[in-house]
């Protein structure tokens, strides 16, 4: 009963805050706390302690005169779902394009925390389903080659850093559990721009990833061929990284010029 009663209250919080930010976004100034009570029907001192909580969270910007207005976090949070979403519906026919050619699975993956996230695949059907590399899945970025991209653009410090948040736990026996092989593994592909998984986070899976980028020539996501060991093709590599290349360039980016 006290863990029913705990999350009705929880839900109906969460319901007063949703009502809050949608009176905000109807309107084009800030708006009273004698307005969102109004408009809302909470008691003044239910919406004060609500807001509160939202301003703490920049959820919302509180200005002078006691009024309220939608805060910066928004701004931050609509931009990231803007990303991922764009990163998706641009990659998604070059993906099904590699996958028809190569005919193995083709995944998208984007960074969060320590962790590799797959947003889109394309499956092959021609191997039994790891869950790894559903839509969804999550893996710790130094077992992943689409991971190993993001760890290889950061530097020798944050590399460390992360090493020792997550004490780099292994998977099978190719896992890289060293911090010294895996800044070896970093600074591989730091110099030809593509990443590798053998067999590290699953027997008998191996992996090949190349960078997508922003216009602003940062990694915010990966490409990735997964297959079988026995159906492997080191070939790969160029068109990976041509697949890649070519959904950066759909993003704004442009390769500088060299010479």
């Amino acid at each position: 009963m006290a863990e029913q009663y705990e999350a009705k209250a929880s839900i109906q919080v969460i319901e007063r805050m949703l009502s809050l930010l949608d009176v905000m976004a109807d309107s084009t100034e800030p708006a009273s706390l004698k307005t969102l009570s109004q408009a809302t029907g909470l008691h003044p001192s239910t919406a004060h302690r609500i807001l509160a909580v939202m301003t703490r969270a920049r959820l919302v910007e509180r200005h002078h005169a006691s009024t309220y207005a939608l805060g910066i976090r928004l701004l931050e949070l609509g931009s990231i779902v803007k990303s991922r979403i764009n990163i998706r519906e641009v990659a998604l026919p070059f993906m099904q394009s590699l996958h028809e050619t190569i005919g193995e699975a083709i995944n998208l993956g984007i960074r969060d925390n320590d962790e590799i996230i797959y947003v889109e695949r394309t499956s092959s059907g021609r191997s039994l389903v790891r869950v790894v590399y559903l839509v969804g899945g999550r893996a710790p970025l130094h077992l992943t080659s689409l991971g190993k991209l993001f760890l290889a653009a950061e530097s020798v410090t944050d590399v460390r850093a992360y090493a020792r948040r997550t004490g780099l736990p292994g998977r099978t026996p190719h896992s890289l559990t060293d911090l010294g092989t895996l800044e070896k593994e970093l600074e591989k592909i730091r110099r030809h721009d593509v990443a590798y998984d053998n067999e590290e986070a699953e027997i008998g899976l191996r992996c090949i990833a190349s960078p997508i980028r922003s216009d602003e020539g940062l990694i915010i996501a990966g490409l990735s061929i997964s297959a079988p060991t026995d159906r492997h093709d080191p070939g790969w590599v160029a068109q990976i990284n041509d697949t890649a290349t070519a959904i950066s360039r759909a993003l704004g980016f442009s390769q500088p010029r060299t010479g």
